[in-house]
């Protein structure tokens, strides 16, 4: 697992994979890291947009960080107003 070659969001698994120049690949489930990690669906949103618009970024923060002090940090509550 020397270098990145790719790193893209598969709809059809709903994984994000990264694929390296020795072909292995490390493929992440994103609705087990949600079940997991988000209580809500305010943070579940977090997770969905990292997984959309920015899937390196997601992957790092799975592998490499905090994503329950990332979601604390970053989601806001917004309750619906009647």
């Amino acid at each position: 697992m020397e270098r990145l070659t790719s790193c893209e969001f598969n709809m059809d698994t709903a994984c994000v994979e990264l694929k390296f120049v020795d072909g292995s690949m490390i493929s992440i489930d994103t609705i087990a890291v949600e079940n997991e990690v988000a209580d809500n669906m305010y943070e579940r949103s977090e997770l969905d947009y990292l997984v959309y618009n920015a899937p390196l970024e997601y992957a790092d923060l799975i592998l490499n960080g905090d994503p329950v002090k990332y979601l604390k940090t970053v989601t806001v509550y917004k309750p619906f107003e009647n």
